[in-house]
């Protein structure tokens, strides 16, 4: 399995997310409305020596991602870790119009006539049958599209369907999710996840290996189920040729100093961290904190 990136930047920031401040969460979101701002702050990111990106396929993305592409001499060794869908997109449309005119509405909306010709001989047959699985490949291949010519390692499904799909016990629909993007798209599937004991545990139950899990991993156990506890004695064991760790929210939304942060991070078994942040300052600190084994 091709190792990940110990650093990854993260995306929260540029879409006005604080867990501690409302009114800090919408000074970002004001202040990042502008993609020159988005950018200026990639580019702190990059000159800190940060070389990968998580971004979300939210409304902003397709924006972003496009002007990337557009400067592959500036930013074509930027590896990329995209994660769908972006839920608040389909849960509004499915209040809306209903669960299928909502998935027909994502599938044909701004595709061209030969690009849905294409997704329709794939996968008519879906659409008629309501066969999941076809329908799952179809949504994949709509949110991967905006990612399409960069350079993409991991492709990460977002904890709220990950989640749910593992609280149903759902197997098929993990193996199918990691055999389709492998193939498709060759790229290494990823999970993110509110649970890791649990959703490694079943992994391993169902063998489905070389993949990544992107977990809450903080000294306060913020947002560690079922407990911090359980994680460490998992990260413990873990054998990262089989399963890649990525730490989120590592400074518990700012509830932990950053010293104090990574100096518990660090000395965990994890292959990578991923962070946000607005300022070069905070993005250089941050870098310099982070000591992986």
């Amino acid at each position: 399995m091709e190792k990940i990136d110990k650093i990854v930047f993260g995306d929260n920031q540029f879409f006005g997310i604080n867990h501690r401040s409302q009114e800090k969460a919408e000074e970002l979101l004001k202040r990042f409305n502008n993609i020159d701002n988005i950018f200026e702050v990639y580019d702190n990111a990059f000159d800190c020596g940060i070389k990968a990106v998580m971004l979300n396929s939210n409304e902003k993305a397709a924006a972003i991602t496009e002007r990337f592409r557009s400067n592959p001499s500036k930013y074509g060794d930027i590896a990329w870790y995209p994660s769908i869908p972006y839920p608040h997109k389909y849960a509004g449309m499915v209040n809306e119009l209903g669960i299928f005119p909502a998935i027909n509405e994502v599938l044909f909306k701004d595709n061209t006539a030969l690009g849905v010709l294409g997704m329709m001989f794939k996968g008519g047959s879906a659409v008629v049958t309501k066969d999941a699985m076809k329908m799952m490949e179809m949504l994949i291949d709509v949110e991967f599209k905006m990612f399409k010519g960069l350079n993409v390692k991991v492709l990460f499904l977002q904890n709220v369907i990950t989640d749910l799909i593992l609280g149903y016990g759902i197997k098929e629909v993990f193996e199918h999710y990691c055999e389709y993007i492998r193939k498709k798209y060759g790229v290494l599937p990823g999970f993110i996840t509110l649970n890791l004991p649990y959703l490694k545990a079943k992994l391993e139950e169902w063998g489905i290996d070389q993949v990544v899990i992107c977990s809450s991993i903080n000294k306060a156990g913020f947002n560690m189920f079922p407990s911090k506890e359980e994680y460490e004695k998992v990260l413990v064991a873990n054998d990262p040729s089989k399963y890649q760790i990525m730490g989120m929210s590592t400074l518990a939304s700012g509830s932990i100093s950053p010293k104090e942060s990574f100096e518990y991070v660090n000395g965990l078994n994890i292959q990578s961290v991923v962070f946000g942040a607005s300022s070069k300052a905070h993005i250089a600190s941050t870098v310099d904190l982070i000591n992986l084994k």
